[in-house]
């Protein structure tokens, strides 16, 4: 009976090697394509909201606590947001025309809602575009459909607040019908990056 106990321990452990080495194993050989996978949806969205853009290049010594707090300085920025990324968008001939900044929003309706917003130099966004989110199907997911998005297209840096009805002034968002804390949260999502593009003296004339 003790022998009995002692080889199947042994099979088990066995067992339990093998497997451990065989997820190892396809962990290593996927991590590559899933990285790659991971940049060429990034570098997508890089370009979709920016696309005059030849290239983008990390801002140099960009401290995503610092962006954060900078973030919050905004006044339509009530939500949790963590900047999380700022490129600097290039022309051909290798000059500085705007920034995409992205953002992690935390209050979405169905988790954290990641999003990359386009801004140009002179302090007008060219949009956004929604890198990760899990909001609810035919409502929530609507912020990444042309209808809400469009709102923020071509707009000078402020700061925006929802309405539920047809806005009343150019700071005001009209939210999407049944998905008031998806818009909200995209909205201050997108407060956040702009308050931090001016902490980057964005869009001054000085």
């Amino acid at each position: 009976m003790k022998n009995q106990l002692v080889k199947d321990a042994m099979v088990l452990t066995v067992i339990t090697l093998v497997a451990g080495l065989a997820l190892g194993f396809v962990c290593e050989i996927t991590r590559e394509p899933i990285a790659q996978a991971q940049a060429a949806a990034l570098a997508k969205a890089y370009q979709s909201v920016f696309a005059d853009a030849s290239s983008f290049e990390p801002l140099e010594g960009f401290d995503a606590d610092e962006a954060t707090e900078a973030g919050k300085a905004s006044e339509g920025n009530t939500g949790d947001n963590n900047i999380t990324d700022c490129q600097v968008a290039k022309d051909a001939d290798g000059n500085d025309i705007g920034y995409v900044i992205s953002v992690t929003t935390h209050d979405g309706y169905g988790g954290d809602i990641e999003l990359s917003i386009g801004i140009t130099n002179e302090g007008v966004m060219n949009g956004y575009s929604i890198t990760s989110i899990n909001e609810t199907p035919g409502l929530g997911m609507k912020s990444t459909e042309e209808g809400f998005s469009s709102q923020f297209v071509d707009i000078p840096v402020g700061s925006y607040t929802v309405t539920k009805s047809s806005p009343a002034g150019e700071n005001e968002i009209e939210a999407i019908s049944g998905a008031t804390i998806t818009s909200r949260s995209v909205t201050n999502g997108v407060n956040a990056a702009m308050a931090y593009f001016e902490s980057l003296g964005g869009g001054s004339d000085e």
